[in-house]
């Protein structure tokens, strides 16, 4: 019981803790050796061709600041073609994008998801690359300069923008949990695309080339990660770009969030059985073990070995002179009861810092099971409602 109790304690904090400080002194020593990645310099005269692609559904409410936002944005002039598809909306967000001629509107009544919409406008995208961001995020101005000039490098086949959720001082443990949440993947994805590339892109900002995108299937849960995993799976590398980032509000309250994190996880599951090929490292072996530690071990075990290494622990503690465990069954029981107390003070609208993270951390794990069992009993759609963000 001891080992396997110390080997899902291991695995617990490799995941979430133990591949990052991994990673940062990895990361120490290919510096050393190679010295510190060069900064790619944007050459404005030849950078690519390229097309916003904006997949927008219902979103009256904030699609005129995403047209503002949007036609902000710099890029070398002709170089830049600007395309909103809102196929099934059935509020004013078609009309109030007809009102713009910069803008190329892709229209149709029936919804069969994000992805289906995706793939449609792809058909009308003839530039180089192609940059796919949310209806309801706002870009930093150079956002598509900085993105583009990794295209330079012939190796790169995409590039992962940064997501920035706002937070306040009034944030609740959704924000603030989404927000540190946030912060610490930036961390990794930065290391892990100085190491070799980032392990799938997130939705809000990413790029591709275009003459490497494949459609994927239409009940695909994860678009954006598995289109950049399959640019990956091509032999390409993923560029993360924290100088082009996307700005969103966090969830309107914890319920919204764990829907979100429910959908992500039947994802999740989906991804790494269609991506199994990754998972072989004698073919990938940079990406296959950036692709296990990041993601997989996330998505798939370790939540489990969090209640059993609960369990062994209450059996080992139980037996006489086990005073260590004890004192280990303790801090795990005052941990778990810092996220119940969280939860409740949570429900009554009473903010305290301290418990955003086992609450948020727990809510997490527990959207894996979800997730899963969302998955395995075919409950996922494609064409999901989105989540309630919180007003600006």
């Amino acid at each position: 019981m001891k080992i396997a109790l110390w080997l899902s304690l291991f695995i617990v904090v490799y995941t979430f803790v133990g591949y990052g400080i991994l990673l940062y002194f990895i990361i120490k020593l290919k510096r050393i050796v190679k010295g510190k990645p060069k900064e790619v310099v944007a050459d404005m005269d030849n950078l690519p061709t390229c097309t916003l692609v904006v997949a927008a559904y219902n979103e009256e409410d904030f699609i005129r600041q995403k047209i503002a936002d949007t036609l902000k944005l710099k890029y070398p002039e002709g170089k830049l073609k600007l395309l909103f598809i809102t196929d099934g909306s059935t509020d004013k967000t078609p009309k109030i994008l007809a009102e713009y001629p910069q803008i190329e509107l892709m229209h149709q009544d029936g919804r069969a998801g994000k992805i289906a919409a995706i793939h449609r406008a792809m058909h009308n995208v003839h530039t180089e690359v192609t940059v796919f961001t949310d209806a309801n995020t706002f870009l930093n101005a150079d956002s598509l300069i900085n993105l583009c000039r990794h295209y330079a490098d012939p190796t790169v086949g995409a590039i992962a923008g940064e997501k920035r959720v706002h937070i306040d001082e009034s944030a609740d443990a959704s924000a603030a949990g989404e927000g540190f949440y946030w912060k610490y993947e930036s961390v990794l994805k930065k290391w892990d695309s100085e190491l070799y590339s980032v392990v799938g892109a997130a939705g809000e900002l990413f790029s591709v080339r275009t003459s490497l995108y494949q459609p994927v299937s239409p009940d695909t849960l994860l678009d954006d990660f598995m289109i950049s995993m399959l640019i990956a799976q091509q032999g390409y590398r993923i560029v993360y770009e924290p100088a082009a980032y996307a700005t969103e509000l966090s969830s309107a309250n914890i319920t919204e969030e764990l829907k979100r994190k429910v959908r992500i996880a039947a994802g999740g599951i989906q991804s790494v059985i269609w991506l199994k090929n990754l998972l072989l490292p004698f073919k990938y072996p940079v990406l296959s073990f950036q692709y296990v530690s990041h993601r997989v071990l996330r998505w798939t075990v370790t939540p489990f070995l969090l209640i059993l290494a609960f369990i062994l622990n209450i059996f080992i503690a139980l037996q006489p002179g086990e005073t260590f465990y004890q004192l280990l069954l303790i801090a795990q029981v005052l941990f778990y009861g810092m996220a119940i107390l969280g939860w409740m003070m949570e429900s009554r609208k009473i903010r305290v810092k301290i418990l955003f993270i086992p609450y948020y951390f727990c809510v997490m794990n527990y959207a894996i099971f979800a997730g899963i069992i969302r998955y395995f009993r075919k409950a996922q759609n494609a064409a999901w409602d989105k989540a309630q963000r919180k007003q600006d």
